[in-house]
């Protein structure tokens, strides 16, 4: 017993060591890892809508503007080579000549008429006329052609713009993860809130354990990664995400964690990444948040604050306690021990305490009399015989 009582006492408080792991996914989400030595860059050009989404918004915007004003150029210099080798620009003080496009007297000229065309601003000053076959059959090209320009272009900036990534910046994660006590067991825990009045729908959470793992044959994994339960089997797993909500692991006898105690634990060295998916109830697609905690990020012996309070007629959730955790008394026990204890703790009270059917044995055979000769054996009664000890005496 004093050794059960020890295992539940929360201990010296010690400093945890500060570690140098590499994140591999950041508090924001962003995952920290980098493609190199990819010889195979043709790929990208393949898939030529989905790399210009994915760019950063400078190079977006170079691509956006290069791609209107290359084709503005492009399409005003054989404007102009249109009219230079029909002569139009030697006959522009002659009326009685008709050239391809009124009043291009040079390279600028041909450029704006591009930009018109392209663009469909209108004609005014400048217009084609009939008597010029190559130059329809250039007007009809650039319209077909600055018409997929511009969808292309739009439609990349547009799913930029809208990107569900944007959505996933007012999904907040706790700084840290907590373990403790909830109805008798060991749980990982950690926090989850949504700052838009806007929900996610179909929301789910997700939980990986990233640490090395070396196998029977030798093989060292680096990021070998083993799921968390969250709830998969129960259903847990699925959030209605209106208030802040505490995700709970419990350490079971599936759990990575089964065997380690607090000490063990600061001196492990893992990640633990959080993912929570859900649709965006105002447009519709798929957003996904990450976030990760390490092993100083992990407090042993802690419990959440509550931000949830109850107002006159309604829940008011105070995300500024949305971080902040407590002290709670702890086991620095492993879930295994712990487990272990209380089987012991169990099984000492089923044979310590008597029932009622020895009772109720015992006295029939007071009523019958020591010389009764019909004395009941208690291990026919669901009871074993008392020790042997107690017996002699």
């Amino acid at each position: 017993m004093a050794q059960e009582n020890a295992a539940f006492s929360p201990g010296p408080e010690e400093p945890p060591r500060r570690r140098g792991r590499q994140r591999y996914v950041e508090k924001d989400g962003r995952c920290n890892v980098q493609q190199g030595n990819v010889r195979e860059t043709y790929r990208y050009l393949t898939d030529l809508f989905t790399t210009l989404v994915d760019l950063q918004w400078r190079l977006s915007l170079l691509f956006f503007v290069l791609a209107y004003a290359l084709t503005w150029l492009f399409f005003g210099a054989i404007w102009w080579l249109i009219a230079y080798g029909r002569g139009d620009l030697e006959h522009l003080e002659d009326t009685a000549w008709t050239p391809c496009v009124n009043n291009l007297n040079g390279f600028v000229a041909a450029f704006l008429f591009s930009i018109e065309t392209e663009t469909t601003i209108g004609y005014g000053h400048r217009v084609i006329t009939d008597q010029c076959p190559e130059g329809i059959v250039l007007l009809l090209l650039q319209a077909i052609l600055g018409s997929m320009v511009n969808a292309f272009m739009v439609g990349c900036m547009f799913v930029k713009i809208s990107q569900p990534n944007k959505r996933a910046a007012t999904l907040v994660f706790s700084s840290h993860a907590v373990v403790s006590l909830r109805d008798g067991r060991l749980c990982l825990m950690f926090r989850v809130g949504d700052l838009r009045s806007s929900h996610i729908v179909e929301a789910s959470i997700r939980a990986k354990l990233i640490r090395s793992r070396q196998t029977l044959e030798g093989e060292f994994i680096p990021l070998h990664q083993t799921d968390l339960s969250v709830g998969f089997d129960t259903g847990d797993d699925r959030l209605f995400l209106v208030s802040p909500l505490v995700i709970s692991h419990e350490i079971d006898a599936a759990s990575p964690f089964w065997e380690a105690s607090r000490r063990a634990l600061e001196r492990d060295d893992f990640e633990i990444v959080v993912i929570l998916e859900g649709m965006v109830e105002a447009t519709g697609m798929t957003c996904q948040a990450r976030s990760s905690y390490l092993v100083d990020e992990v407090l042993w012996g802690h419990r959440f604050t509550s931000v949830l309070t109850l107002e006159d007629g309604f829940y008011e959730v105070d995300y500024a306690s949305f971080h902040e955790t407590f002290e709670v008394p702890t086991p620095s026990c492993s879930a295994r021990e712990l487990a272990e204890a209380a089987a012991r703790l169990d099984a000492h009270l089923y044979w310590s305490i008597p029932s009622r059917l020895d009772e109720k044995v015992e006295e029939e055979g007071v009523g019958e009399g020591a010389g009764g000769g019909a004395g009941v054996d208690k291990e026919q009664n669901g009871c074993l015989p008392p020790p042997e000890s107690e017996s002699k005496v």
